[in-house]
């Protein structure tokens, strides 16, 4: 009787060990650069300058800085407004060369449905 499934020889192909290789080393790419995305910071300002926000890797606000002018107890909602631009941009900053960094290692494969099995 022919026997059904599975590899010939009973053993893993050649190509799938290569292939189990090759994720390891992208794992360990993927993970150096993870942490050197972490430790780094991103800067986004608006209001021309009179807001400056910059968020860490790890996506959070390690500061916001705010000139005088754009100080204005009557108009609060500007002032927020700014905030939220600047931070948001940094934010897109931050993910855009995240995703670059990480596209970089993994060669465009998005999770394992990039995968050829």
């Amino acid at each position: 009787m022919a026997r059904r499934g599975g590899f010939p020889g009973g053993g893993i192909p050649g190509n799938m060990n290569n292939l189990m290789k090759q994720a390891q080393r992208m794992q360990k790419q993927m993970e150096e650069k993870t942490k050197e995305l972490e430790e780094k910071e991103w800067e986004a300002s608006a209001g021309g300058g009179a807001v400056t926000v910059t968020v860490s890797g790890k996506k959070e606000i390690s500061s916001v800085k705010l000139t005088e002018e754009v100080v204005d107890p009557d108009d609060i909602e500007m002032l927020e407004d700014l905030i939220v631009a600047a931070t948001n941009e940094a934010l897109r900053k931050m993910e855009e060369e995240t995703s670059a960094l990480m596209g970089q290692i993994t060669g465009g494969l998005s999770g394992l449905g990039g995968f050829p099995f």
